[in-house]
């Protein structure tokens, strides 16, 4: 085979064959195919995408360019989720030790934040201690003992992915649904899961800004998945608005320690339940989604999934009782009446790494104390003078006053309600 033959008829609009596709991949990964060639490929499928059987020959592909996780047979069903990335998402830090508590094993292998999504690790990171670079020994010990790990990923776990997002990055041709469903399904299969729920986020504040490109990415997941014997569920959700009140880092894992003592806003609790919900079902834990919610809810009302946190935190070296620095706040106001017609969720991410509680590039380092909490939701009555967001920034927060107030549309009338769970793709 010649890498030049394989670009040209992607480019041409040809269907590339399994064995094709294995031939640039490991090339590609040992070294004998060149950045410049894998990134033409890249562009190639970029323009005129895979259909299912090339996705998942690609995601395979992936997940075989490393190692994969092993679990004892006969035992507790493996179950983990991923979302597509939102402000405020919170809901891993609650969803993996009450999912732990349900019964089922769950090795949360999560990312780092880029651009104006925040990432779960970061989050974590605000707890001293806490260790995201577990092993994969360590992932499977601590997840014998405890039932939970969140955790980044091994170097050996889809190192095809690692490699290939690089490129992707600096060639602008990280929108391609089939390239996107690969880097995701890859990482997931590696942990050999017998269940997974995929949260595909839509809106302002997602990396997907429509509901039809969000459901072609869920769809595309969701057929990959089935192809190689994972119960695989999506749902999409609404991302116009933060998800909870808190976005930041240490901000978001006290409002998340709020929702795993059965408070917390009701957005993020009703988010997690759901997901839950789906991943019992799927994985067989429960003998229906009503039983399985129920379920969940106990143990969340009852603060069982709360110490299960705090065994998972100790476990990986964290100190969840020492005090998580928080930036003093100052509050924004609104300056007109009216109603909240839409909220410009992207804007609140981006201050947030303006702040420095987020990336520009990955060497940078984190702020965690910095964050911004959202006072109001879409349709709500405001006053002039009302508080609209609270900026934990000490000083910097001055200098994001004006383009933090137009990020929340004003207007004399109300908008439509909305719903956070709009549709599940199985």
């Amino acid at each position: 085979m010649l890498p030049a033959t394989i670009i040209a008829h992607k480019r041409d609009g040809g269907k590339l064959t399994s064995e094709e596709i294995s031939f640039f991949l490991r090339g590609y990964v040992a070294g004998t195919i060149p950045d410049y060639q894998m990134s033409a490929l890249a562009m190639a499928v970029y323009l005129r995408g895979m259909d299912d059987q090339e996705t998942a020959a690609l995601t395979l592909e992936m997940l075989h360019s490393g190692d994969s996780l092993v679990w004892p047979a006969a035992e507790q069903p493996t179950v983990d989720k991923h979302s597509t990335g939102g402000i405020g998402d919170k809901v891993s830090l609650v969803l993996a030790p009450l999912l732990a508590c349900c019964g089922v094993r769950v090795p949360m292998i999560s990312g780092r934040g880029l651009g104006a999504t925040g990432g779960t690790l970061d989050k974590l990171e605000s707890i001293p201690g806490f260790r995201t670079d577990l092993n994969e020994e360590e992932i499977r010990r601590l997840v014998d003992e405890v039932g939970c790990v969140i955790t980044g990923a091994t170097a050996n776990l889809a190192p095809a992915d690692r490699k290939l997002y690089a490129l992707r990055d600096v060639t602008g041709t990280v929108a391609s649904i089939p390239l996107i469903t690969a880097s995701i399904m890859c990482k997931k299969l590696a942990e050999s899961l017998d269940a997974l729920v995929l949260d595909v986020k839509f809106g302002s504040g997602a990396f997907m800004k429509t509901f039809a490109a969000a459901r072609e990415l869920a769809q595309s997941m969701v057929d990959v998945g089935r192809q190689v014997g994972v119960s695989t569920v999506a749902v999409l959700t609404d991302m116009n608005q933060p998800l909870g009140r808190m976005a930041g880092n240490a901000v978001e894992v006290n409002e998340s320690l709020d929702v795993l003592a059965g408070a917390g806003p009701a957005d993020v609790r009703e988010l997690t339940l759901a997901l839950a919900a789906e991943l019992l079902t799927s994985a067989g834990a429960t003998a229906n989604a009503i039983e399985a919610r129920q379920l969940a809810q106990r143990h969340l009302d009852s603060g069982r999934a709360l110490e299960k946190f705090r065994a998972m935190v100790a476990a990986q070296g964290g100190d969840l009782e020492s005090e998580r620095s928080i930036a003093p706040a100052k509050v924004i106001d609104a300056e007109q009446g009216g109603f909240v017609a839409a909220i410009d969720t992207q804007q609140i991410g981006l201050a947030i790494v303006e702040l420095g509680g987020g990336r520009k590039n990955l060497a940078d380092q984190i702020d965690h104390s910095v964050g911004i909490e959202t006072l109001v939701r879409l349709g709500d009555p405001v006053r002039v003078g009302d508080p609209l967001l609270r900026v934990f920034a000490g000083n910097l927060a001055a200098t994001l006053g004006d383009s933090l107030r137009a990020a929340i549309r004003i207007d004399e009338q109300a908008p439509a309600p909305t719903k956070l769970i709009h549709q599940t793709v199985r």
